[in-house]
């Protein structure tokens, strides 16, 4: 169902002590995540942007505010609940990639369900439909220092969409990529998105503006749905 509300943060910050010091990562901030949508999140390094993106995906909890997750709060559930609930509901795509050198395309893909307890022969059937998915089904047995980065990006896609989680939570995920690679694993994410997800994308890079739905800016800790000066947010 498009324009669901998957995800929200409700007058959500962030602090960290350290010492007698305490640094604001994110300042009190509304937003939702919405089904059938990619939102772009975007702002210079060290703007707050990757701990907002943490706090939908579960990975810390907020100093203030609320964080829910398909209409549960999760400011107060235990961190074996947080990732049982990345797990089952929330998909990452990650800068460097993150797949396990090892292991082979079908076997990357194949991890998030093994730790679900998916039986082998399921598993190779979904993670080879995942694969199909992002145009990679011919490169299932090759090894992640075969692939070129954007190839190694579609199989951390496909990693991401393989346990079908409502929510998609991707940290600079072009950052590696050459200009045409962008445009590749951009128009995934979008077709995602259009597929019912709701996919978030963190990035400092204003080149992505044209595959976006929605845009969120952040600055100094601050979210806003309007751009702050244009300069602190060129790409760098």
């Amino acid at each position: 169902m498009a324009n669901k509300v998957i995800a929200q943060v409700i007058k959500a910050g962030k602090d960290y002590k350290t010492g007698d010091t305490t640094i604001t990562a994110l300042q009190p901030s509304t937003m939702d995540l919405l089904s059938g949508e990619l939102t772009l999140i975007i702002g210079p390094s060290g703007s707050g942007k990757t701990t907002l993106l943490s706090l939908f995906g579960c990975v810390i909890y907020p100093t203030s505010g609320e964080v829910l997750i398909d209409g549960e709060k999760i400011n107060d559930l235990s961190e074996n609940k947080l990732a049982a609930i990345r797990l089952e509901k929330i998909g990452f795509v990650f800068q460097q990639f993150n797949l396990v050198a090892p292991l082979s395309s079908l076997d990357n893909v194949m991890l998030p369900m093994m730790l679900q307890g998916v039986a082998e022969k399921e598993a190779i059937v979904r993670a080879t439909a995942a694969l199909e998915k992002v145009g990679m089904e011919n490169k299932i047995n090759k090894l992640p220092k075969t692939l070129s980065g954007g190839e190694q990006q579609r199989v951390a896609i496909a990693r991401a969409l393989v346990t079908n989680p409502e929510m998609i939570l991707c940290d600079e995920p072009t950052a590696s990529l050459d200009i045409k690679s962008v445009a590749v694993v951009m128009e995934e994410l979008k077709q995602i998105a259009k597929n019912g997800k709701a996919v978030a994308v963190v990035t400092h890079d204003t080149r992505l503006r044209p595959f976006a739905d929605r845009i969120i800016y952040v600055n100094d800790g601050m979210v806003s749905d309007k751009p702050f000066e244009e300069e602190n947010l060129m790409t760098k």
